[in-house]
């Protein structure tokens, strides 16, 4: 008699290491930063301001474009360290950009709070979530 007949069909599971954890986790968040830039792109009059050399926390410039491209990297980069660093450098450097990203996180949904920017808040609560099991994950980094 064949075993698969006798036995419940059971789905395979197998662990996954922490690092692809760990990337997978900046790239969801990367994805996350990304939707909520194109989506703020609907909200009436930002078009508008963002012709007018208006960004979110004032005036458009070189120096302020240099500063969100190097936010935005990190995570960017982040993806790939966390699968190629050692263990020890990496879990302090992903312990402590999820937290320099969470805190970002939390003071850009409390500046965030205005009925046309709730789906900014949901996304930035989700990073928030996404940054705090960032740093859960690699705070129980599996010892050998």
């Amino acid at each position: 008699m064949d075993s698969n007949q006798t036995t419940p069909h059971i789905l395979e599971d197998f662990k996954i290491n922490v690092k692809i954890k760990l990337s997978a986790l900046w790239a969801t968040v990367m994805f996350c930063y990304v939707y909520g830039d194109i989506f703020s792109l609907f909200v009436p009059g930002r078009i508008k301001d963002l012709m007018h050399g208006q960004m979110g926390i004032g005036p458009t410039t070189p120096s302020n474009l240099l500063v969100f491209s190097i936010v935005l990297a990190i995570p960017a980069l982040m993806v790939f360290l966390s699968l190629t660093l050692k263990p020890k450098i990496n879990r302090l450097l992903n312990i402590i950009m999820g937290l320099v990203y969470t805190i970002i996180m939390i003071l850009t949904v409390l500046a965030s709070i205005a009925p046309w920017w709730i789906f900014y808040i949901f996304l930035g609560v989700l990073e928030i979530i996404i940054t705090l099991t960032i740093i859960w994950h690699a705070w129980k980094w599996p010892r050998s």
